[in-house]
């Protein structure tokens, strides 16, 4: 196992920079998501750390050693790839065996860590079969134990579970996380999905257009997010925005363009009226009399809840309500935030002013 640590990493093709000076530090044992919508650069990184693109400028290093100019197969690492990348002519023991051959292991050796890796993954009885044989889940599965083989430094994923379905995504998550629990290797994954990110990481970095925008524990994030974009991004269903203007005084509040008042905690001095963005989590809304007058737009039970679309003026914002509210569209609501949840960022600049 190694830290790993990006230090000021930019990366250009030919005149347009993807990565604009990206710091992540990454402690020894750590599972690191990098997390973002497509495009933002977190994969570019990845391939980076992998040794598979150039770095134009920082650094990189894997334990004590600078890594930029080092190749890949040099550098101690296992990657994870979303097309699972196996052999179709090999056996799943073969595949899983395949990167020790290339390292003259002696056959006794392969097949005690082919075995140990097919034991941890629940691969004992699938040994035999090729690639074709296997359901997407027992692929990635054998993907995995490729790398679990090599005991590398570093393990690195690169949106493994985009290509199966719901079911077998939540599955394979938790199988991912008690691997790590269980072999604590330093881990990078790259994902799009904000729920894999934070059911799956000890800290989480939040990527757009090639810059970090916050990290830190999942939890961190989804409470104190540093600006509109992080909020909006980590959390399903996600944030509501509501625009309006700042009001201080005892009990201070956010008043919308049609009147309504939307409470805070607390404020701050000199931001009286203010342009601000109110935020509020879908969770932290509920139904009350003295609440904000809202339109039900569309009802979608879940059973354990239910999510409802109501319009606020021109605005529109989603509840979940756990008690089961007969509710249907068009009835009129009042609905009130809960005010020491509610966030309030700048509308310029989508930094946060109060949380």
């Amino acid at each position: 196992m190694a830290s790993v640590k990006i230090q000021d990493v930019r990366k250009s093709f030919g005149g347009f920079e993807v990565l604009h000076g990206v710091t992540v530090p990454i402690e020894d044992g750590e599972f690191v998501v990098l997390v973002g919508p497509s495009g933002c650069g977190k994969s570019t990184l990845l391939r980076m750390l992998a040794g598979l693109e150039n770095i134009t400028s920082g650094t990189i290093s894997i334990g004590e050693r600078v890594v930029n100019d080092v190749q890949p197969k040099e550098r101690d690492i296992a990657m994870v790839f979303q097309n699972y990348a196996l052999y179709p002519h090999m056996t799943v023991a073969q595949n899983m065996g395949f990167s020790l051959k290339l390292r003259k292991e002696n056959s006794a050796e392969i097949d005690k860590l082919v075995n140990r890796a097919a034991d941890i993954l629940g691969l004992r009885n699938l040994l035999d079969r090729y690639p074709r044989q296997l359901s997407g889940g027992q692929r990635q599965r054998v993907a995995m134990g490729r790398a679990i083989v090599r005991d590398p430094q570093v393990f690195l994923f690169d949106e493994p579970l985009s290509n199966l379905d719901a079911k077998l995504r939540v599955a394979m998550r938790t199988e991912i996380k008690e691997l790590h629990q269980r072999l604590k290797t330093t881990t990078v994954y790259v994902t799009h999905d904000q729920i894999e990110a934070m059911t799956m990481a000890d800290k989480i970095v939040v990527m757009h257009d090639g810059i970090v925008e916050q990290m830190g524990a999942p939890l961190e994030l989804y409470d104190h997010p540093d600006n509109r974009f992080v909020a909006g991004f980590i959390g399903s269903p996600a944030m509501n925005f509501l625009e309006g203007s700042l009001v201080g005084g005892e009990t201070p509040y956010v008043e919308t363009a049609n009147g309504s008042k939307l409470p805070l905690a607390a404020s701050r001095t000199g931001l009286d009226g203010k342009p601000v963005v109110y935020g509020i989590r879908p969770e932290h809304l509920e139904f009350a009399d003295d609440g904000v007058e809202a339109e039900v737009i569309v009802v979608e039970p879940t059973g354990s809840e239910t999510q409802i679309v109501a319009r606020i003026g021109k605005q529109d914002l989603i509840a979940v309500i756990r008690d089961r509210r007969a509710v249907k569209p068009g009835d009129r609501v009042k609905l009130r935030p809960v005010a020491k949840a509610a966030h309030v960022f700048d509308k310029e600049t989508g930094k946060r002013l109060i949380n």
